[in-house]
């Protein structure tokens, strides 16, 4: 798939439903989307309404019971639990809300773990590499402390610089400044925004009004479904250069 003029990620009438004691859950109801390379985009709706499960769905977490999704070219729901694994590796960056940095490492070794799973530098760079995203993201002077006597912004940031270090061409961040103040969340943002400015998709899960409000693509999902007339919405990153931030 050629980026420059196909979208980056790719849905087409997905559905994800779950058996439940009651029968058929749905998740998610024909949901067809695309996001093209360079974008920022926000997906909000109310607790249940399928937002993570999109998200699940986009980075393979999730395979779809009907649909297709397609990243980078790559149809993921066709992929194995193996090939899932390195594909992931390499082409997302996952962004918690709760961290999920290992405690026993240093803020550097989290950084390097995902270059260690994927092999994807050689080990003599993968703190050269580590060292560098830290500082891109505003905290190398904490390389070598616990992710204990950092903040959470900062514990953050680690997480951001963590999701970087494949250099995958798309971030999600499932509601990544839930636990974070009015003034940190504001620096994440900037932060998620800049990496647009650098050729990176980044797609954030947000109950965050203040958040979304910033972001010209918001997609709105309810009931597992894409709604606001926001079925198949694509906007090029062209679209993004004057925008407020």
């Amino acid at each position: 798939m050629n980026a420059t003029n196909k979208a980056l990620i790719d849905l087409e009438h997905v559905e994800k439903k779950f058996m439940v004691g009651s029968g058929n859950f749905y998740a998610l109801r024909d949901v067809s989307l695309q996001v093209g390379a360079g974008e920022l985009v926000a997906i909000t709706g109310k607790s249940g309404s399928g937002k993570s499960t999109l998200l699940n769905v986009i980075s393979g977490i999730d395979k779809p019971t009907g649909g297709n999704v397609t990243v980078n070219g790559i149809r993921v729901d066709k992929l194995s639990e193996t090939e899932l694994a390195s594909w992931r590796g390499k082409n997302m960056g996952i962004v918690f809300q709760f961290f999920q940095l290992l405690p026993t490492l240093t803020v550097a070794e989290n950084v390097m773990l995902p270059m260690d799973f994927c092999n994807s530098y050689p080990k003599k760079e993968r703190r050269a590499r580590a060292l560098a995203l830290l500082d891109q993201v505003g905290i190398k002077d904490q390389a070598d402390k616990f992710p204990s006597a950092l903040s959470g912004g900062q514990q953050q940031r680690t997480a951001i610089a963590r999701a970087l270090a494949n250099d995958p061409p798309v971030i999600i961040a499932d509601e990544p400044t839930g636990n974070l103040d009015s003034n940190t969340t504001a620096s994440i943002f900037d932060l998620f925004s800049n990496l647009t400015r650098l050729g990176k998709t980044v797609i954030i899960v947000t109950h965050e009004k203040e958040i979304s409000s910033r972001i010209e693509n918001v997609i709105s999902i309810s009931d597992g479904m894409i709604s606001n007339g926001q079925q198949g919405k694509h906007l090029t990153s062209a679209q993004y250069e004057n925008k407020a931030v």
